[in-house]
């Protein structure tokens, strides 16, 4: 429960602050009779009031119980970085103990140097000889409505007889296994088996087309494939082996296909390579020691969607990854022995790995997994859920929160959602008007609400709220955690000062950072260590306030230059979604003669909004009244739905082709609803 300390309006300055500057410019900018610097710096245009305080209910129970702790032990881990990762490594069972705790040749670490573990014995075997053993690891629901509970033991069984299966079929220690597969309980079954045994599992998202699975085939040179007859998506069984068999003509590296029977969908099968999992399981032993990883030892390959290039397979190793997943996964969620934890991310997607699989198991945690669309057959599926099988802690997107305020409060209102105990996000930032529904309707204002900054790359959440112990403000994922070392800074390196907009870097190690680009060491210097000296550039702008908030703007990709100002979109996007009529917004550009770059925003609405020419001239007026004029948007599109990927993030990318070119080139592999960009395109072409 968090108490309002402050609450007032989102008051957002009409004004044009000094543009985030450091090195001096060889130009200026007048805009409204104000002089702003241009250097590449970004602004922050966003202003937010409201805090709210964590209830002494809540912080009397959570394992970070006030901000004075949390200052504490974020001081002692940044003076003593080694050591504080070292004693909470402590917590975790290792074959044998590191005699090193980092080794560090920029741009490439070492953690726990010499320590050997095994992250599915972590999450497995250790609960086994605890209560814990006949608690519930999974409750499953598929789409069609079937349930299905697998305790720990039983978890640890079907792991076991399937790493034994694949042993057998002829995968050792570092080769690489494919997985493609539906949210089935087989599909965490099939990474901790690959875990068990030190196979290096790449997990290919189950909405990839045949093309995608196979790039990502060929470049992780996987031996084995392990995938389903179909999963069950909006009402429909979907295809999953044509999709794997279309894709394994263009690939030479793979030997076995092993299918999990989920749909009953007729398949192809290919004498000699595919293979029944049911029939391997049958034959296979439950006794499968786990293998004594090298804490380097590569975990697993997992590449970043939406490239229209070659796919950049991010690795990912096994002891410094499983400590700082599991310790963030306990201290964010403030994770407790009674909580149905219901993480609503695809395993496909880093979120799936880190805090639907190995998170929470390593961690003792129930968890709740669906299969099927959250808003099937119905925008009350989520909540029915949560209803029935008392979650206490649910884990979203933002894009997923917008779209339930544009379904009408009904929905959630008319579900008991007393459960819940906690809220928290991730994808991408959401906007304070998001938060304060989320706040307000799903938490009934008892609910924390923790919205975390990370990435696939960096392994685990780096910035978020500990609930019991931050002030939270709504919009941002306000401090690092202890041990994280993020700043904002100009392109040089030194620091911005508050409220100054500028890029977001991580400054030292971290345990769950990638270790390379799977093949491409050059790729992965250039990418994320070129850009700003001796850090890991996030790729993303932020500002930090003057309470030390971190407030991310949005991709730099995605910041625009609109007459000499860098403006970050996601600002101009929440300005726009604080406007009655509006269920969600994004915002890109198009190249202009005049002012370098246009605002072009899509625009969806609430139920009972018309979309007319009055209605652009009143969102274009409302986002000039919060921000100012030079962030209105040149042009106002209004959609029926925006294209999203299936983790939930809306396509700014196919946005910017269609707002530019007037059509979409650009790889669409992981688009949601193709429905959604070819409406958009209609309307181009009507337009």
């Amino acid at each position: 429960m968090a108490t309002a300390v402050k609450k007032s309006p989102v008051k957002k300055s009409n004004s044009h602050a000094k543009a985030a500057s450091h090195a001096k410019t060889k130009h200026e900018v007048k805009t409204n009779g104000q002089t702003s610097q241009s250097n590449g710096a970004i602004r922050s245009v966003l202003k937010e009031k409201r805090v709210f305080k964590p209830s002494a209910a809540f912080s009397k129970n959570a394992h970070i119980k006030s901000m004075a702790e949390y200052e504490r032990l974020y001081a002692y881990a940044e003076k003593n970085p080694e050591k504080y990762w070292a004693e909470i490594a402590e917590n975790f069972h290792w074959f044998k103990k590191w005699r090193k705790v980092l080794e560090w040749k920029l741009p490439y670490a070492k953690w726990f140097v010499g320590g050997q573990t095994n992250i599915c014995y972590n999450a497995l075997d250790r609960h086994l000889t605890t209560w814990r053993k006949n608690k519930a690891a999974i409750i499953w629901e598929g789409e069609p409505g079937d349930q299905r509970v697998l305790t720990y033991l039983q978890l640890h069984r079907e792991v076991s007889k399937l790493a034994n299966a694949i042993k057998k079929r002829g995968i050792k220690k570092g080769d690489r296994v494919a997985i493609y597969m539906g949210m089935t309980p087989e599909l965490v079954v099939a990474v901790l088996a690959c875990a068990r045994i030190g196979a290096v599992h790449s997990v290919i998202f189950g909405g990839f087309s045949a093309q995608a699975v196979a790039d990502r085939i060929n470049d992780a040179h996987a031996k084995m494939v392990i995938t389903a007859d179909g999963v069950f998506r909006r009402g429909n069984a979907l295809n999953l082996k044509s999709v794997v068999d279309e894709a394994l003509v263009n690939t030479s590296s793979v030997e076995n296909v092993i299918v999990y029977q989920r749909t009953k969908a007729q398949v192809h099968m290919v004498e000699g390579r595919d293979h029944w999992w049911h029939e391997l399981m049958d034959l296979a032993s439950d006794d499968c020691p786990a293998e004594k990883m090298d804490s380097e030892d590569p975990l697993f390959i997992l590449y970043t969607s939406g490239s229209t290039g070659k796919p950049k397979g991010i690795l990912h190793t096994t002891g410094g990854y499983m400590v700082h997943v599991a310790n963030s996964h306990k201290m964010v969620f403030d994770i407790k022995d009674d909580d149905v934890y219901f993480c609503t991310a695809d395993v496909g997607w880093i979120t799936g790995h880190s805090y639907l699989v190995y998170g929470p198991l390593i961690n003792g945690t129930t968890v709740l997994m669906y299969e099927g669309a959250v808003n099937y057959p119905n925008w009350g599926r989520l909540w029915d859920m949560i209803e029935r099988h008392r979650v206490t802690i649910l884990y979203t997107a933002p894009t997923a929160i917008r779209s339930f305020i544009r379904a009408g409060d009904e929905w959630v209102t008319k579900h008991n959602l007393s459960s819940l105990r906690l809220l928290g996000t991730v994808g991408e930032p959401i906007n304070p008007e998001a938060w304060m529904w989320y706040y307000n309707v799903v938490g009934k204002k008892k609910c924390p609400i923790v919205d975390t900054w990370w990435q696939t790359e960096t392994g685990g959440i780096m910035v978020s709220p500990l609930p019991g112990a931050t002030p939270l403000k709504p919009g941002t994922g306000t401090r690092p955690l202890p041990g994280i070392a993020v700043d904002v800074v100009h392109k040089d390196g030194t620091p911005c000062k508050a409220d100054e907009g500028g890029f977001l870097v991580v400054k030292r190690p971290w345990p769950s950072m990638l270790r390379t680009i799977y093949g491409d060491n050059a790729r992965y210097e250039k990418t994320y260590w070129s850009e700003i000296p001796g850090m890991y550039f996030t790729g993303d702008g932020a500002r930090r306030d003057k309470d030390g908030y971190i407030w991310v703007m949005g991709r730099v990709d995605d910041v625009v230059n609109v007459s000499g100002h860098r403006l970050g979109t996601a600002e101009v996007e929440s300005a726009l979604v604080a406007h009655s009529a509006v269920a969600e917004a994004a915002v890109v550009s198009r190249p202009d003669e005049i002012k370098g770059n246009a605002l072009v925003a899509f625009v969806t609405l609430k139920d009972g909004f018309e979309g007319n020419q009055t209605l652009k001239e009143s969102l274009r007026e409302h986002v000039a009244k919060e921000i100012g004029s030079i962030a209105k948007p040149d042009e106002v599109r209004f959609a029926a739905a925006l294209p999203k990927t299936r983790s939930g993030k809306i396509m700014r990318r196919l946005l910017r082709e269609l707002a530019t070119n007037g059509e979409v080139k650009g790889d669409v592999t992981t688009l949601e609803d193709f429905s959604a960009l070819e409406k958009l395109r209609q309307q181009e072409e009507e337009e």
